[in-house]
């Protein structure tokens, strides 16, 4: 098995959230009893991804006090450090890039559910291309999708049917080349390389949320309790 780095985004503000994020960061918030942050460290490490960076911002000292270097998960977690106002998806990769390996690594968002088998996602890269996506079915909240698939490529020509981005994909630090620290988003690098021919992307069809608001959290957790 080739050793992969993955990385959790766990800086942002939860503002969506709130109140629940005014004292707590939303990574640790709890579903099923443990915290969302956990569950994705559990997954990984079932998947084979052992090299863990997770980003810190908003009331990131949390976050490594509860969960210190990963070996309680089976994993080594470093921690990219942002300071007290977010890098955004974009910027918060770029500022970890030191941290994440060679050539290419995982990255999912830390507040989204999901039972994709990230074993899989070892093989989806081919050569020349940057990023590869997994892209999901449109939830009501995101009605008219992210971006366009078509023959596993994702497309920026406006055409097709758009899905919703999950929040999964794997990058080359190649996607990178040529950002400078500070914070910006992700989506305009993807859309460029996209134009490019060089982003694959699959359709999920399995287990997905965004747990994005008090009412997700609360129905996940009774889901996860049941």
């Amino acid at each position: 098995m080739t050793s992969m780095h993955a990385m959790i985004l766990a800086a942002g503000k939860g503002e969506r959230m709130r109140p629940l994020t005014l004292s707590r960061p939303k990574p640790l918030l709890e579903v099923g009893g443990e915290a969302l942050i956990v569950h994705h460290l559990r997954a990984l490490q079932r998947n084979g991804y052992t090299e863990v960076v997770i980003n810190l911002s908003w009331l990131g000292s949390q976050i490594a006090a509860a969960l210190g270097d990963g070996a309680a998960y089976g994993v080594r977690i470093a921690y990219s450090e942002e300071g007290p106002e977010p890098l955004e998806t974009g910027g918060g990769i770029f500022r970890a890039l030191p941290l994440l390996g060679s050539d290419s690594f995982l990255v999912l968002n830390g507040d989204v559910w999901t039972d994709y088998p990230y074993e899989q996602l070892r093989h989806r890269l081919a050569a020349g291309d940057l990023a590869h996506l997994v892209l999901v079915p449109n939830p009501a909240h995101n009605c008219n999708g992210d971006f366009v698939l078509r023959d596993g490529r994702m497309l920026d020509d406006g055409t097709g049917e758009r899905q919703t981005f999950s929040g999964i994909g794997i990058y080359r630090k190649e996607l990178f080349d040529g950002c400078v620290d500070g914070a910006f988003k992700l989506a305009p690098l993807l859309r460029t390389a996209a134009r490019a021919g060089r982003v694959s992307a699959e359709s999920y069809a399995g287990q997905w949320l965004d747990v994005g608001t008090p009412e997700r959290l609360h129905e996940l957790d009774q889901r996860l309790r049941r």
